[in-house]
């Protein structure tokens, strides 16, 4: 604990008005599943200091992180960003007071979440920002298939093929006149804090322009949400019943997700990351993604999107 409390310190005196500090009123450690995370009490401050994992730095550009977090919270979504040093990785922002850190069981058993949730995607998504870095699925997923070819791992059999019968989803997506906006990208649940009343969101590490139904239907998965949750959301977001053409992209999405996040799983796993057993949770992934896909209705969803 003493080395954590001395990293954060050497974080914290790098941040205005933190650089005479010498010790926490409170001190934290939060989740986080490659970066190393604390809510500390320090110079009369209450904030959250987030120390970036070993390796991030060869997939996160850390630059691009800082602008995109700065934006959201100009969009009013994300905390107030007090300091972020691109060269380091180190981001301190303001702490939000009274939240709950949300997980699938919150989704579940908090009343609202799932509109609240959908509301604050609405309104970043709609904010006017802008994100550097397109998010661009098919080219993220060679990225990383190359990251993991300099590295001692197997891919889960068949993963090769199910990317190949993502052909007509990469076709549908391509021909279709899809609007981009500023999104998350990664909108894990531990990412959304709840006050009751309103989302915050937080983490910008993936964030970029990209197709805002990604958000939406990514969230889905994460949250475990079932066909009544992904109503509420999508009722929230619009404030209308969606289109065919709209559910059809979210619905793609929950697959595609888990078609790129299980190659994130692999290169966590390669290096050796102890957060979780990433072996399972990339199989696990590449499992409910080829579920979906041999799902009957998934090609109705495909259709809707190359209609438009």
């Amino acid at each position: 604990m003493t080395e954590e409390r001395n990293s954060v310190l050497a974080a914290l005196r790098g941040a205005p008005g933190f650089d005479g500090v010498t010790g926490f009123e409170e001190f934290e450690r939060l989740g986080g599943l490659t970066n190393r995370v604390y809510r500390v009490e320090a110079a009369g401050r209450s904030v959250v200091v987030r120390i970036p994992g070993e390796g991030t730095e060869a997939y996160i550009d850390r630059a691009v992180e800082a602008h995109n977090a700065e934006a959201a919270a100009r969009a009013g979504v994300s905390p107030e960003v007090i300091h972020a040093d691109p060269a380091s990785g180190v981001m301190i922002t303001r702490t939000v007071p009274g939240i709950v850190t949300m997980t699938p069981e919150g989704f579940r058993g908090r009343a609202g979440a799932a509109a609240r949730a959908g509301r604050a995607l609405a309104k970043l998504h709609g904010s006017g920002e802008t994100f550097r870095f397109r998010f661009e699925l098919f080219a993220m997923i060679d990225d990383y298939l190359k990251v993991l070819s300099t590295k001692d791992v197997d891919l889960p059999e068949g993963y090769h093929d199910v990317v190949a019968a993502a052909g007509p989803v990469k076709q549908a997506l391509a021909a279709a006149d899809l609007p981009l906006a500023p999104c998350h990208c990664d909108p894990l649940c531990e990412n959304f804090l709840d006050t009751g009343a309103e989302m915050w969101i937080v983490d910008w590490e993936y964030s970029g322009m990209n197709d805002p139904m990604w958000d939406l239907g990514d969230l889905s998965v994460e949250a475990g949400m079932d066909a009544a949750q992904d109503a509420e959301m999508m009722q929230a977001y619009f404030g209308r019943a969606p289109t065919a053409f709209e559910t059809g992209r979210m619905v793609i999405y929950k697959a595609m997700c888990d078609l790129l996040w299980t190659l994130w799983g692999l290169i966590q796993h390669a290096d050796g990351n102890p957060a979780e057993d990433f072996w399972a949770y990339s199989t696990g992934r590449f499992a409910r993604c080829k579920a979906l896909m041999q799902d009957p209705l998934f090609d109705r969803h495909v259709a809707a999107v190359r209609a438009g």
